[in-house]
């Protein structure tokens, strides 16, 4: 019985193992994936709807902080939006080849939730209009489902006007 228990706990990602901590429910989805795919490529293959599926994005300002974003996967980070709302000149794309080493997770994997640091955050204000959202679980082949509220207080982020409004 030991041996199930710690094979169920190496299959929990850090950002569930926060979740459960802070007695936040949430709900898996998980599919085969071996390297990094895009989130809508993950939407459509889960038979999610693209509105409630968002992406993390990780930048890094003027001041070289970095900065998290969370957005709807069809949309585009306003960066002049993005960098106002964190009180920067400006924000700029993390490489994708530095984001394990600022958050701890890999391309396709990043969660807001449980990074290595605990970076200013921001959830685009879009996601209020629904009573649960899809993001990263924090690592490949895995998705987590839960309110965009407790996603707030998981990442200790805030609300804000961040994408292009089409």
């Amino acid at each position: 019985m030991a041996k199930q228990k710690e094979d169920k706990a190496v299959n929990k990602t850090n950002a569930m193992r926060i979740l459960e901590t802070k007695k936040i429910p949430y709900k898996t989805y998980t599919y085969e994936c071996d390297e990094f795919i895009d989130a809508i490529q993950i939407a459509d293959m889960l038979n999610l709807s693209h509105e409630k599926v968002y992406k993390t994005l990780v930048t890094q300002g003027n001041s070289k902080n970095y900065y998290v974003f969370v957005i709807p996967i069809a949309a585009e980070l306003d960066m002049k939006k993005a960098a106002k709302s964190v009180k920067e000149k400006s924000v700029a794309m993390l490489h994708v080849k530095d984001i394990n080493a600022v958050t701890g997770y890999i391309r396709g994997g990043c969660t807001a939730i449980g990074m290595k640091k605990q970076y200013v955050t921001r959830i685009d204000y879009s996601a209020i209009n629904f009573d649960k959202i899809i993001v990263s679980g924090g690592k490949l082949g895995m998705q987590l489902e839960l309110s965009p509220q407790d996603l707030a207080v998981a990442s200790n982020a805030e609300f804000a006007d961040i994408i292009f409004q089409s």
